[in-house]
């Protein structure tokens, strides 16, 4: 089920509330706000984070970030058709890094850095299990 993250929407996965938190953190470090966010509670458990900016070389395309609980963050640009958007890359190491370097790999989108993520997706983790996937979102920033 996607839903928006200031809507209520009937069931909810047990790490929801723990990934709002993460999101919140995430998009006050890249200025925006959860706003910008959906989510959708079916497995693996995803979020959809529209950004603010262009890309230089996609200056007429919308970019975005997604995160599922599989492969972590990935950047995306929007389609014209709305076909499925088009991933650029992947942060890669970790499935909940910090939000500092999720701002810092938008920096890197920005300034045409490829030593920041990688292009081909890691599967970083199994999706399903909402305990651990909880408690790695509760982290705090230090640890991760």
């Amino acid at each position: 089920m996607t839903a928006s993250i200031e809507l209520p929407t009937g069931y909810q996965h047990p790490a929801v509330p723990a990934l709002l938190e993460y999101l919140r953190d995430v998009t006050a470090e890249l200025g925006i706000g959860l706003e910008s966010c959906t989510l959708d509670h079916d497995s693996p458990v995803s979020a959809y984070v529209a950004l603010d900016t262009r890309l230089p070389h996609y200056p007429d395309r919308d970019v975005a970030l997604l995160w599922d609980e599989e492969r972590g963050w990935a950047a995306a640009i929007e389609t014209h058709s709305g076909e499925d958007l088009i991933v650029l890359r992947y942060l890669g190491d970790e499935v909940v890094p910090s939000p500092l370097r999720v701002a810092r790999f938008v920096t890197a989108l920005h300034e045409d850095d490829h030593t920041v993520g990688r292009p081909d997706p890691a599967r970083l983790r199994p999706a399903g299990d909402a305990g651990a996937l909880a408690a790695l979102l509760r982290r705090p920033a230090a640890a991760r």
